[in-house]
């Protein structure tokens, strides 16, 4: 069953807010990975239909929520859903193919391997931090694990945590720091590169 409601209070930088039922009852927590379209941001004073749910700690909250004039369909899974996944893992079998045909050192594979999952994890947390209102990791903490090759774990975790995957601003940031990562990979295969790869291996 689906309840309407208004948005009594928003904060976007949090991404989470309040929604006070047209019905009455208790206001109702919701966060914008609880939204079916999040390239719009809620706002104040917005109506918003959704399913009552309750969250860990047995409040409720708002799930599969559309803001007013959205159209809601009850399955509304994306094409285009599983591309960041098979682009992250394309990139680390070419990092692969590269250590067997290339002879690129193992390290770069673990460092990309490690980092996704450091990644990965963090973004794990602050996706909890976000819902249950705790401290958040900073978005600079994030890009800097993705420009040290944790991007490909970041794109899984943007698909299958649905978090940081709407925000433009954010998303314009990370893709310049897979840019950039990118390119300093394909530095390695250069003589220069190699050379000074090899120069920090031997220092390690």
């Amino acid at each position: 069953m689906r309840t309407k409601g208004k948005i009594i209070s928003w904060n976007d930088e949090k991404g989470f807010g309040f929604i006070k039922p047209t019905n009455g009852g208790k206001n109702v927590f919701i966060h914008i990975s609880a939204l079916h379209n999040r390239s719009r941001r809620p706002e104040i004073n917005q109506f918003v239909t959704y399913a009552l749910s309750t969250d860990k700690r047995g409040r409720p909250c708002a799930s599969d929520a559309t803001l007013a004039g959205d159209r809601y369909t009850a399955k509304n899974k994306k094409k285009n859903g599983s591309i960041p996944i098979i682009i992250a893992a394309a990139f680390i079998l070419i990092v692969c193919v590269s250590v067997i045909l290339f002879k690129l050192p193992p390290l770069v594979l673990g460092l990309y391997i490690v980092v996704s999952m450091l990644t990965y994890i963090m973004y794990a947390i602050d996706k909890s931090a976000a819902k249950n209102e705790r401290w958040r990791t900073s978005e600079r903490t994030l890009h800097l694990l993705s420009l040290v090759g944790g991007w490909p774990g970041a794109l899984v975790a943007q698909q299958t945590l649905r978090h940081k995957s709407k925000k433009k601003s954010f998303r314009i940031e990370f893709w310049l720091t897979v840019i950039v990562n990118c390119g300093t990979f394909g530095w390695l295969f250069t003589s220069k590169g190699e050379a000074m790869l090899k120069s920090l291996i031997s220092n390690i």
